[in-house]
């Protein structure tokens, strides 16, 4: 009955929802040709043929890319390609601060460590994964049996697909179950990025706001073996051969124009009840909040004093503060929305429903009560982690090449690890590249000052050296550990890797730190694993229980970093009483935004301004002969799928999703049909860009416009 309600429900309004394409033609397609799409669902997503899914790629770790040209030829946001960009990057060759543009396939850069994934099938595995798992089994007994069953679906489809990288996930709190197969390219070269004050106009300052005027683009092209399969890098490598591409257009965009957007979603909540959202705004945001902003206002100092540390931190500042903007919106949209009094009344409905309707042995009578009672015992726990994780292991640097000798969190393993450290010494060098040790250091002295500050029970390292060897004295005992522990330099790392003795190495200071540090993390780990188990028992019930409750509701699972299609139109809005937003924004934004007091920020490059005030837009401009830069659709997304495709009724690329609006930063949590909003870059920008611009005429010609 729980997959029939998944798989067949429905909905003549599908603004809410990142929806799973093997279900479009029984969920969605005749809400979206009703709404104006033109494509069947055969077209958009096929198991047998090729379709629009093939050209959308994971792209690095965490964004979405999409292939437009029969040569690889790959876009996405500038914010994704932002850590290869900076890689790639030194004082002399600044292509943050200049950009890059190829100018044959001859000069593009390889970009070490660059993966992209293109999804070659999906399967509902749930009858596979949850066919023996008895109706009232423990969550200890379900998680057991499905591990088991996933395991050997994992197996089977490796033996089916050889080469391929199998994955599967789980849907709706673990009441379904998706397999992907899915072929990796690891040669993957940047063709050309804008300036960052193209690609990052804005900066923190219009993250996450509109109007926008950001140019959040990059390109980047896929290189595969003679057989067009994937290989490591390699000078013979050649263009990957696209069977699927994107078509670009130069159409435009106008009000209620329909619009859909293909990619992979990072991560959702939509079914946290009131207890995790009162954690939420009273714990975990709050949390993050601070210790990022503390660390955040130490690197920027040091990043605007020197052109080096600004390129060493350029990525690690950006994505530190992306998720700390990010959670100050949250916290204020959950607020100013009222979403824990609706997700209360939603609790009462289902509350009254399963009491009434259900039977307590089927566990939707007290999945409610399992996740109050988990949270409530969790909280105290997961914050004391979060500091642990914040303030020290991702603050800190000088724990990561140092936790590379630590075995695990209780013992130091040394021995039984230096192959593994010798084997890596190619990926330190390369982190101590981005490495300032005199920034680390400043860092350090302050996260250990908020965590004595603000955490209720320290590492050990603090009672056992701080306090016993230096009094308390925090800076002087960092100037200590920067003074006199190897992992500050790579020069000593790599001389210790080539005469390793495990007494240079157990007394160094900074390993008594991490072994301290992260021994509290397992313990905390640990105490949170059976209030865990009862959370993931009683979110699974509920969610099971909600669709049973409402079975012609149309359901979409939370985001999870797997292939979704969501849609709507494109709309302007109203943040506020008395304020009306446009749909779209043009160059001459750009030009009144311009601020010599915040070059960091809004600086206009010259020959931007020129191009401006020529009117020399080309092709590019609209109707009213303005140059767009950036435009809304009210459609559903979220991190994951910057650098998603947005597509219009004939599935023809308009722009590159890259950002979200500040006024609906509860969204994922709670869909605000009203003011939700993706906020695109204009696909006539980014051409402008490369050719107007760049002078990179030559990759237009490889594309297909319809």
């Amino acid at each position: 009955m729980l997959l029939a309600a998944i798989s067949l429900s429905w909905s003549s309004f599908a603004d809410e929802g990142m929806w799973l394409l093997p279900y479009l033609q029984k969920m969605n397609i005749r809400n979206m040709k009703e709404r104006g799409c033109k494509l069947s669902a055969e077209e958009i997503y096929s198991v047998n043929k090729s379709s629009l899914k093939d050209a959308v790629v994971i792209f690095g770790g965490g964004c979405t890319g999409e292939i437009v040209s029969p040569e690889g030829l790959l876009f996405t946001n500038h914010h994704c390609g932002y850590a290869s960009i900076q890689q790639l990057s030194s004082v002399e060759h600044d292509y943050l601060k200049n950009g890059f543009w190829a100018m044959s396939q001859a000069e593009e850069l390889p970009a070490p460590g660059l993966e992209v994934r293109f999804i070659r099938r999906i399967a509902d595995v749930s009858a596979e994964v949850l066919g023996n798992v008895p109706s009232i089994a423990s969550q200890e007994e379900y998680e057991r049996i499905t591990d088991e069953n996933i395991a050997a679906i994992e197996k089977r489809l490796g033996e089916e697909n050889p080469g391929m990288e199998i994955s599967v996930e789980s849907f709706f709190g673990g009441n379904q179950f998706f397999a992907f197969v899915m072929e990796v390219y690891k040669d993957v070269r940047l063709v050309g990025t804008p300036p960052s004050s193209i690609g990052k106009f804005g900066g923190d300052t219009d993250n996450w706001m509109w109007p926008r005027h950001t140019g959040d683009f990059s390109i980047f092209r896929v290189y595969a073996g003679p057989d067009n399969r994937p290989a490591e890098y390699s000078p013979e490598n050649r263009p990957y051969k696209a069977e699927k591409f994107l078509k670009i257009s130069l159409d435009g965009v106008d009000e209620n124009d329909f619009a859909m957007i293909m990619g992979f979603p990072g991560s959702t909540e939509r079914y946290a009840t009131s207890y995790e959202i009162d954690d939420l705004l009273k714990v975990e945001n709050p949390q993050r909040i601070f210790i990022r902003g503390e660390r955040q206002a130490i690197l920027w100092k040091d990043m605007i004093a020197s052109d080096a540390v600004r390129i060493q931190y350029a990525s690690k500042y950006a994505r530190s503060s992306n998720y700390w903007k990010n959670s100050i919106g949250m916290s204020r949209g959950i607020e100013k929305l009222d979403v824990k009094a609706r997700k209360e009344a939603q609790e009462a409905s289902f509350q009254a429903w399963a009491e009434k309707n259900t039977l307590p042995e089927e566990g939707y009578v007290d999945a409610l009560a399992k996740i109050r009672s988990a949270v409530e015992e969790m909280s105290p726990l997961s914050a004391s982690r979060q500091y642990l994780a914040e303030a020290f292991l991702s603050a800190v640097e000088l724990l990561s090449p140092t936790r590379s000798f630590i075995g695990n969190r209780k013992t130091l393993e040394l021995k039984s690890r230096i192959e593994q450290v010798e084997e890596s010494k190619e990926s330190l060098g390369e982190w101590y590249r981005d490495y300032s040790p005199a920034t680390d250091r400043k860092v350090a002295k302050r996260m250990l000052a908020i965590a004595r500050e603000n955490m209720k029970e320290l590492p050990s390292f603090y009672a056992e050296v701080v306090d016993k060897e230096f009094g308390g004295n925090i800076d002087a005992y960092v100037d200590y550990l920067y003074d006199h522990s190897l992992f500050v330099s790579e020069e000593k790392v790599m001389a210790l890797l080539d005469d390793y003795a495990p007494e240079k190495i157990a007394s160094d200071p900074a390993v008594v730190m991490a072994k301290s540090v992260l021994e509290q993390y397992g313990k905390l780990s640990e105490a949170l694993k059976e209030p865990r188990k009862r959370y993931d028992e009683g979110h699974r019930k509920y969610i099971a229980g909600l669709m049973l409750q409402n079975p012609k509701k149309a359901w979409a699972s939370d985001a999870n970093f797997t292939i979704r299609l969501t849609y709507g139109r494109v709309l302007p809005y109203s943040p506020a009483d008395g304020i009306e937003y446009n749909y779209y924004t043009t160059l001459k934004g750009v030009m009144e935004k311009e601020d010599p007091a915040n070059p960091q920020e809004f600086f206009v490059p010259g020959k931007l301004k020129e191009l401006y005030a020529a009117k020399d837009f080309g092709r590019y401009a609209n109707a009213k002969g303005e140059l767009p830069v950036a435009f809304l659709a009210d459609c559903d997304i979220t991190g994951g799928n910057s650098g998603s495709p947005v597509l219009n009724d004939r599935g023809v690329l308009i722009g590159l999703a890259f950002d979200g609006n500040w006024e609906a930063m509860s969204g994922d949590i709670a869909f605000e049909p009203e003011l939700q909003r993706t906020i695109a870059v204009d696909i006539r920008y980014v051409l402008f860009i490369v050719d107007k611009f760049a002078g990179a005429g030559w990759l237009l010609d490889e594309l297909q416009f319809e």
